[in-house]
């Protein structure tokens, strides 16, 4: 049987995206995500919890994010787990999980400047290594 590494996520970015550019010219960004899950406890009483998950973007997709991504940016991520391994200087094994985006939809909502909401951004639905023009419709979430 084949197995099956995919996770969608929609959370807001806990900071502005740390991109870099390596060997070749390949941008890579990387932000932590939060999503948070409200439910009510045994007592009724609303309670939130929140979880923090690493992403990574490549190419154009970390060249999109460092356009247009900031910290508190509502996003629709979709990607695979990845666990990293390395040692650090006392020579401990450390871990590190995640989420390797290859599909981003903005589900921020646009303003004209005088804080009216235009809609949707135009740029919201992308994947791999597509950057589009500016005015492209927005596409829908697949669910």
């Amino acid at each position: 049987m084949r197995g099956v590494n995919r996770v969608m996520l929609i959370g807001n970015l806990g900071k502005e995206p740390d991109v870099q550019v390596l060997e070749g010219n390949i941008a890579v960004a990387k932000f932590p995500l939060a999503t948070t899950e409200t439910f009510k406890d045994r007592t009724g009483k609303l309670v939130s919890q929140t979880e923090w998950h690493t992403v990574v973007l490549w190419r154009g997709l970390a060249e999109l994010a460092q356009k247009y991504l900031h910290k508190g940016s509502l996003v629709y991520i979709e990607g695979r787990l990845k666990t990293r391994s390395w040692e650090d200087k006392e020579g401990v094994k450390k871990y590190a999980t995640e989420v390797v985006g290859d599909n981003l939809i903005m589900l921020d909502k646009r303003t004209d400047g005088t804080g009216k909401v235009e809609g949707p951004d135009p740029l919201s639905g992308y994947h791999g290594d597509d950057i589009p023009p500016i005015g492209e419709p927005s596409v829908d979430l697949p669910f």
